[in-house]
């Protein structure tokens, strides 16, 4: 069982997304997604159809992303919990409601026009969440 957060259990989630043939739905997603929880930051790489890299970096990699998703480790866990509840994330656990209910901004990015890909590709960041409805988690 992976421990989130990890690198290992970011990749399990990109492994069963790349495994699940959604990104033939889905469609080509290109962007570099940072993922901050705490003071741990992660980069989820996405190539056309695959996820292509998952590693922890330091704060000044995160900056150079298109965008990096921000919660505090309660907010992830919660979030999580209620992906693993409902085999997806609902009601206010969903990137979209996330991003528009806080006031803190969730998806942050240094140029507009980056951080734009979170919308454009949603879906298949929430797709990519959503995985981990099949990944047992176990809490640092």
């Amino acid at each position: 069982m992976p421990q989130f957060p990890s690198v290992e259990w970011f990749q399990a989630l990109a492994d069963r997304l790349n495994a699940s043939g959604s990104f033939r739905r889905l469609g080509s997603c290109d962007a570099e997604v940072g993922i901050q929880v705490g003071d741990r930051y992660f980069e989820v790489d996405f190539d056309a159809f695959e996820i292509t890299g998952v590693r922890e970096i330091d704060a000044a990699r995160a900056q150079e992303l298109d965008f990096v998703l921000v919660q505090s480790p309660e907010a992830w866990r919660a979030m999580i919990e209620d992906i693993r509840a409902n085999g997806r994330a609902t009601g206010n656990f969903t990137l979209n409601s996330l991003d528009s209910q806080g006031a803190e901004e969730f998806a942050r990015g240094q140029d507009y026009h980056r951080r734009d890909l979170f919308y454009r590709y949603n879906q298949t960041f929430q797709e990519y969440f959503d995985q981990a409805a099949k990944v047992e988690t176990v809490f640092a």
